[in-house]
């Protein structure tokens, strides 16, 4: 058989794979979606998707590293690998937490969906064809809803010896390459002095001063700063009765780029507009940043070459360039800085737009379902194409190195 058509019935057996278990894959969807887990407390999200992947012939390891975090494995080793090439592994990444209040406002149900049925479609292309030598993952990261659960498997080595990491994350549009900004987290904490607001206020040092002052610098900094910057501030602590002068208050802040070099600065102006403020009322202040701040997403180019050809053949629809839309940011950007990775965006049929109510009803809509089972044939279509051709690696790594020498 040529080897184009061997591609071709690989793919449909990915497809048909998939397809057959579609009334199975939407209810595991349906029930992650009622469950609404919070970050690290996905523990009945975790234990269905382990069991799902345990019924179908996965090897397994549930609580992996952290309590709601889990690898399914499948590996081939029958397959021939040309010369010094390296057998290919490719992991598919699933999300399982929701919201506060809003539950799956960001559609993380469907994330583990197609994830899920992307590990179906690739290990039966893999059981069929012998001649193929590969390892697929599929891990289980909680958090993504800024706990950065990734950010904990990175620094335990979980993604270590991956060579291509990809998954898909539903939104009002369809994008191959989108924008998910750096960002990074601090608490900001005024230190006055105390007094009776009425009787001796020329006693007091109000901490309420400073952080109003802090607000307002900030506000004034969104004059000079490019369109793509992000910084969200809300007043957490303000005081507690109106006739005492505050001595304690704080700030949490939240800022975004495009890339890491411009978070730093936007981190270093903002900073200086909130200890200027701690100067100008007498305070003092004190900043923590986060402990795992989120790196901006790297798009690999030849992986999001291989997403457009192998989902238009599944009939996702990618529209005509336009300006690039923004959605926010994710521990995925960490896993792209480390190795090569593919996170497109994908419309679900809805007007709605994240982190909404609205969008919460479409994530458990049946209207979801079909876009959602194509992107689980679209990535699992990557990797066949990953482990048919493991010299696609050599470009994919390369354009990797690239990218990494413009953050």
């Amino acid at each position: 058989m040529p080897p184009q058509l061997e591609m071709d019935n690989l793919k449909k057996i990915v497809c048909d794979a998939i397809d057959k278990e579609s009334e199975q894959l939407c209810d595991l969807s349906s029930k992650i979606w009622h469950l609404k887990e919070l970050a690290y407390q996905e523990h009945q999200s975790h234990a269905t998707l382990t069991q799902f992947f345990l019924d179908r012939g996965f090897e397994v390891v549930p609580h992996h590293v952290i309590e709601t975090a889990f690898v399914a494995t499948f590996e081939t080793s029958s397959g021939a690998v040309e010369g010094t090439q390296k057998k290919p592994h490719v992991a598919v990444i699933c999300e399982y937490d929701a919201l506060p209040e809003i539950g799956h406002a960001c559609g993380h149900n469907l994330i583990a969906e197609l994830g899920v049925a992307a590990g179906l479609g690739i290990k039966a292309a893999l059981e069929q064809n012998k001649n193929i030598s590969g390892k697929l993952s599929i891990i289980g990261t909680p958090a993504e809803e800024g706990g950065g659960g990734k950010i904990d498997l990175i620094n335990a080595g979980v993604f270590d010896g991956v060579d291509v990491a990809m998954m898909a994350h539903p939104a009002p549009f369809t994008d191959a390459r989108p924008t998910f900004l750096a960002s990074k987290r601090f608490i900001v904490d005024y230190h006055g002095r105390a007094s009776h607001a009425g009787g001796f206020p020329w006693e007091g040092v109000n901490a309420l001063d400073a952080a109003v002052l802090g607000y307002m610098n900030v506000a004034a900094l969104r004059q000079q700063m490019r369109p793509t910057w992000r910084v969200h501030t809300i007043i957490t602590k303000g005081g507690v009765k109106t006739n005492v002068i505050p001595d304690e208050t704080q700030l949490s802040l939240q800022i975004r780029a495009p890339i890491d070099s411009e978070c730093k600065l936007l981190e270093t102006k903002v900073k200086q507009c909130l200890t200027a403020s701690a100067t100008a009322s007498g305070c003092t202040v004190d900043i923590t940043d986060s402990k795992k701040p989120y790196e901006s997403l790297i798009t690999n180019n030849t992986l999001a070459t291989l997403y457009e050809t192998n989902g238009a053949a599944v009939g996702v629809e990618f529209p005509p360039t336009s300006p690039k839309k923004v959605l926010g940011s994710t521990d995925m950007g960490n896993v792209s800085h480390r190795i090569p990775s593919l996170h497109p965006t994908y419309d679900i049929g809805t007007d709605a737009v994240n982190h909404t109510h609205e969008f919460t009803t479409a994530t458990g809509s049946q209207t979801a379902q079909s876009f959602t089972i194509a992107q689980g044939k679209a990535l699992a279509m990557v990797a066949l194409d990953i482990f048919q051709k493991p010299e696609l690696l050599l470009q994919i790594r390369k354009d990797f190195e690239e990218d990494m020498k413009n953050l």
